[in-house]
């Protein structure tokens, strides 16, 4: 299969993509083991690990990769298709919980960890900067460009935020508690507003993701469009 002309790395192939997409599994497969080997009680009760925005990103980081790896070995076009549609979610997602953990954690980690549930810094990194280390990898070397534009981005970016926050109150009635303790010290309007400023984040980051790939490549209508994600076309 020929690469896209605009694509930096052969893609799919049995060599440097398919050696990216398997590093990439093995880190997020090494989180969720680490999940396994060291229970907290934040991840009994209904939605399970699942509850966490971030072990949802790491699933979604994982399925994108493995369906990247069946492209490699098979050199299958419509897996390779389906990987970079789920890249389009899933590499926006990553950097949002990277932008959103890090970001929070430099106010007060607290807010998002219980003093008494944090993580070495290996498995830290792991969970939280990973994911999107490998998926912007992967859409700078091995994938065509992205064609989402502005209110694309904006619609996937809403769904997903506010799709989450029906999942963690559905937990939350099951449960009695939240995954993160700042959504203890939100009432819902607050909730309401962070959920939506998380939303335009992950928009952000799909747009600044389209601009660094056509920064990297050469690409100045992907770095206007990044620019300009409103203007028709």
């Amino acid at each position: 299969m020929s690469r896209h002309p605009l694509q930096r790395v052969a893609s799919p192939s049995r060599s440097l993509s398919a050696l990216i997409h398997l590093l990439g599994m093995a880190s997020f497969m090494a989180s969720f083991s680490y999940l396994r080997l060291f229970p907290r009680e934040l991840h009994l009760g209904f939605g399970g690990e699942f509850k966490f925005l971030t072990i949802i990103g790491l699933g979604l980081a994982l399925v994108t990769f493995a369906v990247g790896l069946l492209a490699d070995l098979t050199l299958n076009p419509s897996l390779f298709r389906i990987k970079n549609v789920l890249s389009v979610c899933s590499a926006p997602l990553a950097v949002l919980i990277s932008t959103l953990y890090w970001g929070i954690c430099a106010i007060n980690k607290n807010l998002v960890v219980p003093p008494d549930m944090a993580i070495p810094v290996l498995p830290d990194v792991g969970f939280h900067a990973m994911p999107a280390v490998m998926l912007t990898l992967d859409l700078m070397l091995l994938s065509p460009p992205w064609t989402v534009r502005g209110y694309g981005a904006m619609t996937i970016s809403m769904t997903i935020a506010f799709l989450y926050w029906g999942w963690v109150e559905l937990c939350f009635s099951k449960n009695g508690w939240y995954p993160y303790p700042i959504f203890e010290i939100l009432n819902t309007w607050q909730r309401v507003l962070l959920f939506t400023f998380s939303a335009l984040l992950m928009t952000g980051s799909t747009m600044a993701l389209k601009w660094v790939y056509g920064k990297i490549n050469g690409i100045d209508k992907f770095k206007n469009d990044a620019l300009h994600p409103l203007k028709d076309e």
